[in-house]
């Protein structure tokens, strides 16, 4: 009898008149495509600066040490810079682990990666265009390096991309009370990590957008499928993990569905507000007061 009811309350979310509505709202509305032109924007930039600190000038070659500063750095000013427009992902695992996790609507994850995917070709064809041949090299495309095989490549994408992502859900979690430092430092610094022990190994993907770019302007996919498959595995299980074991969300099965669909619509939202008065007023709704492990 439970299973019917719950059945017949997503057969009424789904056909719902003012549930299309929302969903229709939702895609005409001006902050909707600012957010996406913010991921396009922001993908550009950080594939500009990242392939850009890994290009091997004679006067001096590139570190690993400065190439994983570069891509931390590159990301936590990113984070900074459009996270409260779109939640700066600039990542298409880190998307894709969002809508798996119930925190943003299909269609919304959809336009993120497309963006994405496009941000990061024009970044990195600006960097094809604004440097000299000689330098350009293989673009710092990612590659299986010290005979590294390419499963063993897929899991050390899966251990990168699981640590990123985990660390972005939980700086990014507004039920925590705790957070003392910065976001864009904390997601910065898990970037760096990454590469600083990646490098070796797959040159350090974590982002099927940053991957895909390089080998499209230099016409090479060898291996392209590890810089996929590894990323996008490593944002599903980091979202399993902490969205239904490490911090579980008790929102009930019905409201994560209208998110993913892009109709929820709690009671205190208003389309028009500015984030900065929606973020103050759910900061002061009273059903979050004392509710720590609930949103």
């Amino acid at each position: 009898m439970g299973d019917r009811s719950g059945g017949q309350e997503i057969f009424q979310l789904f056909s719902s008149t003012s549930n299309v509505f929302i969903m229709r709202r939702e895609l005409c509305s001006w902050a909707f495509y600012r957010a996406v032109f913010a991921e396009f924007l922001a993908t550009l930039i950080f594939v500009f600066f990242g392939l850009g600190s890994a290009l091997r000038w004679p006067a001096s070659l590139p570190t690993v040490l400065q190439i994983s500063l570069a891509f931390g750095f590159v990301i936590g000013t990113m984070v900074l810079t459009v996270g409260h427009i779109s939640g700066a992902h600039m990542n298409p695992a880190v998307s894709f682990a969002f809508v798996l996790g119930s925190q943003i609507s299909i269609v919304r994850g959809i336009f993120y990666i497309v963006a994405q995917i496009l941000g990061g070709l024009a970044g990195a064809g600006i960097l094809y265009a604004v440097v000299p041949p000689a330098i350009r090299g293989n673009l710092a495309m990612n590659t299986l390096s010290n005979n590294i095989t390419a499963g063993l490549g897929v899991a050390v994408e899966i251990i990168l991309t699981f640590q990123l992502v985990l660390c972005i859900f939980a700086c990014t979690d507004s039920r925590r009370t705790d957070l003392l430092g910065s976001p864009a430092i904390s997601i910065g610094l898990s970037v760096a990590l990454g590469h600083l022990v990646g490098i070796y190994f797959t040159g350090c993907s974590m982002n099927p957008a940053r991957s895909f770019a390089p080998a499209v302007i230099m016409r090479n996919f060898r291996n392209q499928w590890v810089f996929w498959v590894g990323p996008l595995a490593g944002g599903i299980i980091a979202s399993l993990v902490y969205n239904y074991m490490l911090y579980p969300n008790i929102r009930p099965s019905r409201e994560k569905l209208a998110i993913l669909l892009g109709t929820y619509e709690p009671s205190d939202v208003c389309w028009n507000e500015e984030p900065e008065q929606c973020k103050r007023r759910s900061l002061d709704c009273p059903e979050r007061v004392n509710h720590r492990f609930s949103m």
